[in-house]
């Protein structure tokens, strides 16, 4: 009932900048918590960002000062300004937005997943 469109991701060299973005749509009453998890090759997905509806971050020690996480409440958008990307940066990216449906059932959706490779 909620649907996910990711987009932003591809191939950058070491020091080069990507955006994500993320709209969710359907039959929402309200957003909570959004966010950005990276998982990497033979790794375990791990959160990069999220962002509360008040607009408080929590970032992943590796990306702070890199990566900036913002929302956009009316449109129902997360961003990620991914800067100073790094060859392990390279990873999958999928954004995660909970909050409550029309029916009053709260809800736990994830994108589909975004490719980031920094690679020169």
């Amino acid at each position: 009932q909620v649907q996910l469109v990711e987009s932003g991701g591809g191939l950058v060299q070491p020091g080069g900048s990507l955006r994500l973005s993320c709209a969710a749509s359907g039959n929402i009453l309200r957003i909570d918590a959004m966010g950005w998890y990276r998982q990497a090759p033979g790794k375990e997905r791990a959160l990069a960002a999220d962002i509360t509806s008040g607009g408080r971050t929590n970032y992943a020690d590796s990306v702070k000062g890199r990566f900036t996480i913002s929302r956009d409440n009316a449109k129902n958008t997360v961003y990620l300004q991914m800067n100073s990307l790094k060859p392990e940066d390279t990873a999958g990216y999928s954004c995660y937005v909970g909050g409550m449906l029309n029916d009053r059932r709260t809800f736990h959706s994830w994108g589909q997943g975004t490719q980031v490779t920094v690679s020169s």
